[in-house]
């Protein structure tokens, strides 16, 4: 059975909850490290091996940014691109979370979704 990927979450880079026993894929917070393609090849890694194996009958994904920089938005490309072509053969749900009236936020995860041909239900969060 594939282990969990846990990273707790820090000044530069977001938590990571890649969990198959409970069913939680999240990536939550800030991503503006310099060094993402460090930072997400085994995230990359494990999604991969993830559905190289028995995934679950239905992976729901949520994303929960807060901001993230230019070298962060290629990688999510490269994992919402894999997650695409993982569909053909697996049910995925993104969730898109982003900040009460955020729309910058927002409109990241609409470029996604057009981009790559890809469904995200869009959740906003309301005020803390």
């Amino acid at each position: 059975m594939i282990e969990r990927l846990i990273l707790k979450k820090t000044e530069e880079t977001p938590a990571i909850i890649l969990n198959k026993e409970k069913g939680v894929f999240q990536i939550v917070g800030t991503s503006w490290s310099e060094n993402a393609m460090i930072f997400y090849k085994p995230i990359l890694d494990w999604f991969k091996e993830y559905f190289d194996g028995s995934p679950l009958d239905v992976t729901n994904i949520e994303f929960r940014f807060e901001y993230f920089n230019t070298s962060t938005s290629k990688q999510l490309a490269i994992l919402i691109s894999m997650l695409k072509e993982k569909s053909k053969d697996n049910k995925i749900n993104i969730k898109w979370f982003y900040e009460y009236e955020d729309e910058d936020m927002r409109a990241e995860g609409e470029r996604y979704s057009v981009l790559l041909k890809m469904n995200f239900e869009f959740i906003e969060m309301k005020e803390k």
